[in-house]
């Protein structure tokens, strides 16, 4: 005999029928539940076995009683559709499962098997999608708003300033300020090569520009001639390279050279400053009033042991100068007192811990906008050694009272004694360093405060008062 489902008997007909649905009742015509059962797949809130006994109409919400009505009235018929009914949990969200009902018999007063489908995965889904939709809406409002803001701007500022692809050299976008200096109102310079905005003989001074740009990140200013319609115009260019969206793009910031008279473009002038600080001989660092660096020379660059300027942008200067956070602590205070520090003698320790000693001469502008200190960092050079031939170096005078000392006292005495005035010396020069500020002579001597006044009274240094 040919295998079909007719064939099943009635236990495998109901296992299959509980096992494929997440929700089996069977039910009277009356509408009240015989016999409940779930599917092993089913993970909602509601226990299915409790409903024995009840009356369909009382499992679900008051605005599904309706559709459990039209299932029951006519079920099996060509004119039933399945319906979505909630089912109430007490503390939680109703659940909703969507029934079809079918007769267990072909007789009228056959009971009626309701069979029903957790929604509740369904329903999940569409709600993260309408939350990651949203979410989506409001990013977009906010980076078209910044596209906006960063639009208004760039067309609003009176400096010249132009976008320009790395690779192509090519222009991706101009300001008016620019297109008004370049002299090409009547002409659409965004797409076009660069070179179309400079006279013929600048194109190589452009070209060697940008080369050095996409090498070394930055180039040297240049003074070109521009082509502004008959006649050509003198202008300044500065470079930046810059990344946005994995590609590689070039700022150029364009100003009008000197006018006739011989006065010189104050960007022109900084940017003069700019160069030869870059090129200055001994490290000089540009921080903010707290010390942090917002700009560095080649060569501190070089004796920190960086890579780049931007290693060095952003991070405190404590980081690498100072045998302590205090020794900068002290220079900014002094800054602060007196507008300038100078010979301030620390040390300078590398990215790979090599340490120099250095000199440190210091000056504010805080009351500039905005507010900067700049930091001359010299390296000391060890002293050279005294030959026979050459004159002695002066003894100081401790140094003699020791000397005189030896054969009078035993060596013990002695050694307390240089002991004594070496602890001595060093809490003065903290002291002096600091501008008699004992919190900070303290921890840069890595004592405690109570311990340094103890000293303090021990060697008879200062006037201690009501610290003591």
């Amino acid at each position: 005999m040919k295998p079909s489902l007719s064939t099943l008997d009635g236990k495998s007909a109901v296992d299959l029928l509980i096992s494929s649905a997440d929700i089996t009742l069977l039910l009277d015509k009356s509408g009240r539940i015989l016999d409940a059962a779930s599917g092993k797949e089913f993970s909602g809130a509601l226990d299915v076995r409790t409903w024995v006994g009840k009356s369909w109409q009382d499992t679900v919400t008051s605005e599904s009683q309706d559709k459990i009505a039209g299932l029951l009235k006519s079920p099996g018929s060509k004119g039933s559709r399945p319906r979505q009914v909630n089912h109430p949990v007490r503390g939680g969200t109703d659940v909703p499962i969507v029934y079809r009902t079918e007769r267990a018999a072909a007789s009228a007063s056959a009971p009626i098997i309701a069979i029903g489908k957790d929604l509740g995965p369904v329903s999940l889904l569409h709600q993260r999608l309408t939350d990651a939709q949203q979410a989506l809406e409001v990013e977009y409002a906010r980076l078209r708003q910044a596209d906006t803001r960063y639009r208004l701007l760039f067309q609003a500022i009176s400096e010249a300033v132009v976008v320009v692809d790395a690779d192509d050299s090519s222009i991706l976008d101009i300001n008016p300020a620019a297109i008004r200096l370049l002299g090409n109102q009547e002409r659409r310079l965004a797409g076009q090569p660069l070179s179309e905005a400079f006279s013929p003989s600048a194109g190589r001074a452009v070209r060697q520009m940008l080369d050095a740009v996409r090498a070394t990140g930055k180039a040297e200013l240049l003074e070109l001639a521009s082509r502004n319609g008959s006649r050509s115009k003198r202008l300044t260019v500065s470079a930046t390279l810059f990344r946005q969206e994995s590609a590689s793009h070039i700022l150029l910031r364009l100003g009008a050279s000197g006018e006739e008279g011989g006065d010189t473009d104050a960007r022109t002038q900084q940017a003069t400053l700019q160069n030869l600080l870059e090129r200055f001989p001994e490290a000089f660092v540009v921080t903010d009033p707290e010390g942090r660096v917002l700009a560095a020379n080649d060569r501190f660059i070089d004796a920190a042991q960086l890579g780049t300027p931007e290693q060095a942008r952003g991070q405190m200067l404590s980081r690498w100068l100072g045998r302590s956070a205090v020794d900068l602590r002290v220079i900014l205070s002094n800054l602060q007192q007196h507008g300038s520090v100078r010979g301030f003698q620390t040390t300078l320790t590398g990215q790979l811990e090599n340490e120099l000693d250095v000199e440190v001469s210091a000056v504010a502008a805080f009351d500039r906008n905005p507010p900067s200190a700049g930091f001359v960092i010299r390296e000391l050079r060890p002293r050279p050694v005294v030959r026979r031939n050459e004159q002695p170096v002066p003894v100081s005078p401790s140094v003699e009272r020791l000397t005189a000392l030896i054969g009078r006292v035993p060596l013990k005495e002695l050694v307390r004694e240089s002991t004594d005035m070496i602890e001595r010396l060093c809490i003065e020069a903290a002291l002096e360093l600091t501008g008699d500020n004992r919190a900070s002579a303290a921890e840069m001597l890595g004592l405690s405060r109570q311990s340094l006044y103890l000293k303090l009274h021990r060697h008879g240094l200062g006037d201690l008062g009501s610290e003591a």
